[in-house]
């Protein structure tokens, strides 16, 4: 995390890859997607990538120190950390790691009812940093079993949907979808509204990072050392691509 700014409880406040080792994460990301890097508060291990001088996602070098997988995660913005990780567990869920102080703020690793792996904070957020707006991720996707199952999992555990809650929640296209301000943030989909969970999906948390142009960022990434895992797609939502980096770590491009 970053910078000061007041989170929104229960929006996505910022999305990190743990990496195992820093310096290529940052070499293959801007080759990929032309980020450049700034510190951060946190330490050496982290570092702020920016697109356009503006904050776009965090890299931090974790995923050894921490037993984990080279994956990317989103972060939603909490009031109460301890309080969230007693109601992840009251429904289910686990917490891996945390709530941990990190100087400016407490951050946590969790997992859903079906393992799909998530963070939260409580503190400060990078100013002016939203999903579906300037140069932040374009939003976030879980594929997972049961889309109305986690509906009901991250609504409780994040009051979307509640009275006075940020976040509202619709259903379009069989997808479960959250928006913020009427802006959409994420997508949960697990198939069709009336279909049986599917027994062999893994269930994981997906970032979309906005391009300007699918196809080069693609033949940036296969240059840079990563590998095409779906190729690029017209969809409704706009084209996009998914790709892995070379240490395997999973997230799409997106023209939308």
């Amino acid at each position: 995390m970053t910078q000061v700014g007041q989170g929104r409880h229960g929006s996505p406040c910022w999305v990190s890859l743990a990496a195992r080792r820093l310096h290529q994460a940052q070499a293959f990301y801007s080759a990929a997607l032309g980020w450049v890097w700034r510190p951060t508060p946190l330490g050496e291990e982290f570092r702020t990538a920016l697109s356009d001088g503006s904050p776009v996602a965090g890299v931090g070098e974790l995923a050894a120190s921490l037993q984990a997988a080279h994956s990317w995660t989103p972060f939603f913005a909490v009031d109460d950390a301890g309080a969230i990780a007693a109601r992840i567990h009251e429904r289910g869920g686990t917490v891996a790691v945390g709530p941990l102080s990190l100087g400016i703020g407490r951050a946590a690793l969790a997992a859903d009812r079906d393992g799909a792996v998530f963070g939260f904070w409580e503190g400060a957020t990078p100013p002016g940093w939203s999903v579906g707006r300037g140069r932040a991720p374009a939003w976030l996707e879980l594929r997972t079993r049961d889309a109305l199952a986690a509906a009901l999992f991250y609504g409780e555990v994040f009051g979307w949907a509640s009275e006075g809650g940020l976040c509202s929640v619709g259903y379009e296209h069989d997808e479960v979808i959250v928006y913020e301000a009427e802006c959409k943030v994420a997508s949960l989909r697990g198939g069709a509204v009336e279909a049986a969970p599917d027994p062999q999906l893994r269930p994981r948390w997906y970032v979309h990072f906005r391009v300007s142009d699918v196809d080069a960022a693609v033949a940036a990434a296969r240059a840079a050392g990563g590998t095409v895992a779906t190729a690029p797609t017209d969809l409704s939502a706009g084209r996009q691509a998914t790709l892995r980096d070379p240490d395997g770590g999973l997230f799409l491009v997106t023209a939308a």
